[in-house]
């Protein structure tokens, strides 16, 4: 599986992000009124679930998720490269400078051997999020980022989740699932994605975010391996840069 696509040409990824401010009540009035509209539709998707309404700063927590309430405050990179794993992260609380110095690094990646990208539910989420932000930040987008004017074949986007569904689109399944089910070490041992608002914003504590986010990496490494037929890698196959 997975034979036409090198370990070597692709570049693997995946991003934290959080709310744009700590509290609902920090937002701008012009945010803070179309963040009570998109807190009604969570409310309602809520309730159908059975779970009680809860009120737009209850549910604030949730605004990292949308590219238009929340930042990026971390994008971990993985390259394969003789046999071991390069990690490479970006973050801190410039959103705009990461997200510049993410792309001067992506360049480079594509004048030597880069062609792919990898994520997991990267096309759902990673992708579009980086996307959204850059042009919210005024920035440029990278060709092997830019879907515009390419043809379905000509985008060279990877999806671990995508490539498990087998074009079965009815379930999601998380990367955690996943590596428990190939034998690889679980990236969820310390936080998870619902704590990462947290653990930024009250307990400002940015280096167990950028851990967790390489671990994500390594993991998505390790499961692409997986699906190639090949043994995963561990620790003393990985360089920290």
């Amino acid at each position: 599986m997975l034979e036409n696509y090198p370990i070597e040409n692709i570049l693997f990824l995946d991003i934290e992000t959080v709310p744009q401010v700590s509290d609902f009540e920090d937002l701008s009035d012009p945010l803070k009124k179309l963040w009570v509209k998109k807190a009604e539709q969570l409310s309602k998707f809520d309730k159908f679930s059975g779970e009680e309404q809860k009120s737009p700063g209850d549910v604030y927590e949730r605004a990292g998720i949308y590219a238009e309430f929340g930042k990026i405050v971390c994008i971990s990179t993985g390259i394969w490269r003789n046999n071991s794993l390069r990690i490479k992260s970006f973050y801190g609380e410039d959103e705009k400078q990461l997200l510049i110095d993410f792309t001067v690094m992506l360049q480079k990646a594509q004048e030597k051997r880069i062609s792919f990208l990898c994520a997991h539910n990267g096309k759902e989420f990673d992708y579009p999020y980086i996307i959204r932000r850059l042009l919210i930040n005024g920035l440029k987008i990278p060709h092997i980022l830019d879907l515009s004017g390419k043809k379905p074949w000509e985008v060279n986007h990877l999806d671990t989740m995508e490539l498990w569904k087998f074009g079965d689109y009815k379930n999601y399944t998380s990367l955690e699932l996943l590596a428990a089910v190939f034998g690889i070490p679980t990236p969820k041992d310390d936080i998870a994605g619902s704590d990462v608002a947290r653990v930024y914003w009250v307990e400002k504590d940015m280096p167990r975010i950028v851990t967790y986010c390489q671990k994500d990496v390594v993991t998505i490494v390790n499961l692409f391996l997986r699906f190639q037929g090949k043994e995963i890698t561990d620790e003393a196959g990985i360089t920290y840069i």
